[in-house]
């Protein structure tokens, strides 16, 4: 439990001088975080896994040469590497991202209604559909940004740092992200209430 308290820094510094426990440490600190991350992008578990170990394969190599320079920044940068590998996971594959709603994670959790009719439920079914196709009509900068902050409930400084961007490009593709989904809403003549 005292492992709990031992700061990220710490752990990797641990970690380069070799305690490998260090390395077994943040990695159980922050795998479902990660994990979560690249199966929101990638919505298949054996997929999930390979880059999951990838990642922490390239964590170990830089680790292990020294070339780590993200002091206090631990999360951020293995983010940042997960994502980078998404990335070239949709390169070699030629797909684009699908977003994958997960229990934990959904934008429409808010509208969950345990008395809600059968008539309530199959319309809010629709509304689901329809804005997850409207999503995916986004541009891939503002699509990337508006699921990360909609639906993994990041801040604009996480999504800064891990899709490598300044908080005011996050900040501004998010707001065309929106204003793209209302325009699209309304040519479309969508409905999107019950």
């Amino acid at each position: 439990m005292a492992d709990l308290h031992i700061p990220d820094a710490l752990l990797v510094r641990n970690y380069v001088e070799g305690n490998e426990n260090a390395l077994a440490t943040l990695i159980k600190r922050h795998e479902s975080k990660i994990y979560g991350f690249i199966y929101s992008k990638i919505s298949d578990r054996d997929i999930s896994n390979d880059i999951f170990q990838d990642t922490f394969i390239k964590v170990i190599k830089t680790l292990k040469s020294n070339s780590y320079n993200e002091e206090g920044k631990f999360l951020p940068w293995v983010m940042r590497i997960s994502h980078n590998l998404i990335v070239d996971h949709f390169r070699k594959t030629k797909k684009m991202p699908m977003y994958r709603e997960t229990e934990e994670f959904s934008i429409f959790s808010i509208m969950s209604d345990d008395s809600m009719t059968i008539e309530n439920k199959m319309i809010f079914d629709q509304v689901e559909v329809d804005l997850k196709k409207i999503i995916e009509e986004l541009p891939d900068d503002q699509k990337e940004v508006l699921v990360m902050r909609m639906y993994q409930d990041m801040s604009f400084k996480e999504i800064s740092e891990i899709t490598g961007v300044s908080i005011n490009t996050a900040l501004g593709r998010m707001r065309y992200a929106l204003m793209n989904l209302r325009k699209i809403i309304e040519k479309n003549q969508i409905i999107l209430t019950n």
